[in-house]
């Protein structure tokens, strides 16, 4: 029974770590090569244009810094469709995480459904050891057994 305790343990806190990974990666993002590059552009050619402040190169740095809003708006639609991307590409993992607790939390319910979750002396329940002696006090340690409830929380049930 101890190594079921560990075992359990172990599976609920690698299934969190899971969803807190997957969910850091989607609040985190990440930059692709082709973005980098068109932000390196974008800068080159700013630092161009401002470097062009005659008036007769005026012509030379507005070519320039329309250029570089082309690319800005180039930048900005690859943004975009990276994320639209990642954001069905979250949604698919999110899908997957939700099932497979499910079914690894339904089938760890079903394993220890029978299975108390503690024992209790009958004195430390008085006065209100009727609430929680639902069918009674276990006849082999005259102790009161309480079970986890199906919800998991902390509503309980007595069981001999």
């Amino acid at each position: 029974m101890s190594l079921a305790a560990i075992f359990v343990f172990l599976l609920v806190s690698a299934v969190q770590m899971l969803e807190c990974v997957l969910d850091l990666a989607r609040r985190r993002g990440s930059i692709s090569d082709d973005q980098l590059k068109l932000r390196m552009e974008i800068t080159q050619l700013l630092k161009e244009a401002s470097a062009l402040s005659t008036p007769s190169t005026f012509a030379q740095a507005a070519k320039l810094k329309r250029l570089a809003a082309a690319k800005e708006k180039e930048l900005a639609k690859i943004q975009d469709l990276n994320i639209k991307g990642k954001q069905s590409l979250h949604e698919q993992y999110d899908k997957v995480l939700l099932i497979s607790k499910v079914l690894i939390y339904g089938v760890l319910i079903l394993w220890f459904w029978r299975t108390p979750v503690t024992t209790v002396p009958k004195h430390l329940l008085q006065p209100f050891g009727r609430l929680f002696s639902w069918r009674g006090v276990d006849a082999a340690t005259g102790r009161v057994v309480i079970e986890k409830s199906l919800s998991g929380h902390s509503n309980y049930k007595v069981i001999r």
